[in-house]
């Protein structure tokens, strides 16, 4: 049982990577983004999404916690 679910998990882990390849062999335009009056260089656009999917991935945990943290007033309130 052990071997088949690690079978199962590296067939998952390739087929995610192909689906990646894909997507940014298939994704090659360059485009520049447009931000406050600040243009980005030109840069593929399959690019622009990795990094943005990174960016959200660094940043989501971080806010989830942040915000789901009790206020000092709630902690008082606690004892």
């Amino acid at each position: 049982m052990r071997n088949l679910k690690r079978i199962l998990l590296g067939v998952f882990i390739l087929l995610l990577m192909l689906i990646i390849l894909a997507f940014v062999l298939e994704n090659q335009q360059a485009v520049s983004l447009l931000f406050l009056g600040w243009s980005g260089p030109q840069l593929p656009v399959s690019l622009v999404v990795v990094l943005a999917l990174l960016i959200g991935m660094l940043i989501g945990p971080f806010l989830g916690w942040f915000l789901g943290r009790p206020s000092r007033a709630a902690r008082k309130r606690l004892v």
